[in-house]
């Protein structure tokens, strides 16, 4: 893959992945709509994908270093008073789990089901739109529960750790976004919109570097394991954007809860959405 492919690439994973437009849907349309020549099926392409993946994981370690610091130290024992306690920590991380549960279970039930999907521009494109209403969806959810319903995220209950993870897997279609799933899900459940992105982050970390790791053993058979300069430095811009994207989202969703924080992205989803299917379609 030449430089410029994987470098954009690169920031395309580390923007789409957290901001919740589809990371899947973006790298499906883009290279078709542009013509770029980026083969999936060549041999480099699983360890580059697998590198920018654990770039992004990275990031988002790196970010909430507090939190996972947190939840560690929860799980020997150690912790605080309050909200900090290590009793908090342990559930936090239970409720963790029991979220990334059903992308687990799912995932290997329907990934050989929608994976004909995956290769297909034009469904991409219109699944994107279909993101749109998602998020859409999120911020009317959120308006009519506010008023009685504002869980804080440490009072999250195990089954609405559940439902988030449920309301996630809808993004194993492409051009559903997991980030903007697993934030709606988190709005059906009382969640404000900034811990509904936290936990959306939180559950991605383990998520996105398991891909990475359940795709490590198939690089054995790759020349020096498939990796050279240019994957690591795609691996690096991966971080470094993700970095970039979840420290802008997270202080977007703490000004906007109330102000339909979702709708910028909806439009976003809507427009590129239905631009991308019309020129797919017609060959613009």
């Amino acid at each position: 893959m030449e430089s410029f492919y994987a470098y954009a690439l690169a920031v395309l994973q580390g923007v789409t992945e957290l901001f919740p437009i589809s990371s899947l849907g973006h790298t499906v349309i883009l290279p078709a709509l542009l013509g770029w020549s980026v083969d999936q099926h060549a041999p480099a392409f699983l360890p580059f994908v697998v590198v920018l993946h654990v770039g992004t994981a990275a990031a988002l370690l790196v970010y909430f270093w507090r939190d996972w610091l947190f939840l560690a130290q929860g799980l020997v024992g150690i912790g605080g008073r309050g909200v900090r306690s290590a009793a908090n920590a342990r559930r936090l991380l239970v409720l963790i789990i029991i979220a990334t549960l059903p992308a687990v279970v799912i995932g290997v039930i329907a990934e050989k089901l929608v994976r004909g999907l995956f290769a297909s521009p034009i469904a991409a494109a219109i699944f994107l739109v279909l993101n749109g209403f998602l998020l859409l969806l999120g911020d009317r959810m959120r308006e009519h529960t506010a008023d009685y319903n504002d869980t804080r995220l440490i009072d999250l209950s195990w089954r609405s750790a559940l439902v988030i993870g449920f309301w996630q897997c809808a993004a194993f279609l492409p051009g559903i976004s997991r980030s903007g799933a697993a934030m709606v899900g988190g709005l059906f459940t009382g969640l404000q919109h900034k811990d509904a992105a936290h936990f959306s982050f939180l559950i991605a970390t383990p998520i996105i570097a398991g891909a990475a790791v359940l795709e490590i053993p198939k690089l054995h058979a790759l020349p020096g394991g498939g990796i050279n300069s240019v994957t690591i430095g795609a691996g690096i811009v991966a971080g470094i954007t993700a970095w970039l994207s979840v420290a802008f989202l997270m202080r977007y969703f703490q000004r906007h809860d109330f102000d339909d924080a979702l709708m910028p992205f909806a439009i976003y989803c809507w427009v590129a959405g239905a631009l991308s299917a019309v020129l797919l379609l017609f060959g613009l």
